[in-house]
């Protein structure tokens, strides 16, 4: 039992931690950085941690040349998905953002289906129809209007690509530590942002020159990057994938919470509807494997004939 709850404390450390994205990213937006300079100081910063920890525990640094490989279309991937998720903040609320950035276990699913032959099952279905309505509820924002199409579609890109993130981490035979792992796709994602704002004139990478800058900077490689990464790890370990997966869904309430009370977004019903919906799909997906029809009817069952029978 105390394994269970050290492991759920873990798992919601993490997504809260996940969650606080938007927390840097705005502050160090309104310190007039863009988005390309503060996704490469953290990455930069979150490497160096990581670097630090597997120094500390005595790992190789050395890969393979498939690794390398691997490792180099990982990098680019969480670079696209981060940069295009960064990107929308720019375009529309971070907390309607990070919901919808949500979907992507469902994009999981149905590329798994697509390319890879697995069934996608009713609940599968169930909860793709209900995150599309969900998002169809959030696209009319918080005032009432429609939410900025370029900003929904950064938002998608930034879903699918990190869905792809997955599904190649899943069907490659690489085997590293997680640690180890991410350091070099952070190392890769460093890399792709530098190369892109090469061919981007007005996202240069900008210095940091406040200590408020350095301060979120090194708020956002160390909270939604480095401690996130950790105790999420420590969860799996400890009470295994799926339930870390389902508390995943704090992820997004928690951008929400932050966009609502820090930066004064609007919060309506509409909107409150919209995000439970999606997390609802979500939590189905991951936990339609652990809770499938079967095994609800059999615990039932199980309970039904459990109960005490008062007899008269």
């Amino acid at each position: 039992m105390n394994l269970k709850v050290k492991g759920t404390i873990l798992g919601i450390v993490s997504a809260v931690s996940y969650g606080t994205n938007p927390l840097g990213a705005l502050f160090l937006y309104q310190e007039g950085l863009n988005s390309n300079s503060v996704l490469f100081y953290r990455f930069s910063l979150a490497a160096v941690v990581l670097a630090c920890i597997l120094f500390i525990q005595k790992q190789s640094f050395r890969l393979s040349r498939k690794e390398v490989k691997a490792l180099c279309l990982l990098g680019i991937l969480f670079a696209v998905s981060s940069l295009t998720f960064y990107t929308s903040f720019h375009h529309m609320d971070a907390g309607i953002a990070s919901t919808l950035l949500f979907v992507y276990p469902i994009m999981v699913a149905v590329i798994m289906s697509l390319f890879f032959k697995e069934r996608i099952s009713p609940v599968t279905m169930f909860s793709i129809i209900l995150a599309l309505s969900g998002i169809a509820l959030l696209y009319r924002g918080g005032t009432g209007a429609g939410l900025n199409g370029l900003g929904v579609s950064l938002v998608m890109i930034a879903s699918l690509t990190y869905a792809l993130y997955i599904v190649v981490i899943n069907q490659s035979s690489i085997k590293l530590s997680s640690i180890k792992l991410t350091f070099y796709v952070l190392l890769f994602c460093m890399v792709a942002i530098v190369f892109h704002s090469f061919f981007d004139g007005s996202n240069y990478l900008q210095p940091l020159t406040t200590p408020r800058m350095w301060l979120f900077a090194i708020m956002l490689a160390l909270v939604p990057t480095v401690i996130s990464l950790v105790t999420m790890t420590m969860a799996v370990h400890a009470i295994g994938s799926t339930p870390t997966a389902i508390m995943g869904a704090l992820e997004p309430l928690s951008a929400v919470i932050i966009g609502v009370t820090v930066f004064g977004e609007i919060f309506t019903l509409r909107l409150g509807i919209g995000i439970f919906m999606i997390l609802v799909a979500v939590i189905l997906i991951v936990a339609a494997k652990s809770f499938s029809p079967r095994k609800i009817v059999s615990f039932i069952g199980h309970v039904v004939h459990t109960v005490p029978v008062r007899r008269k």
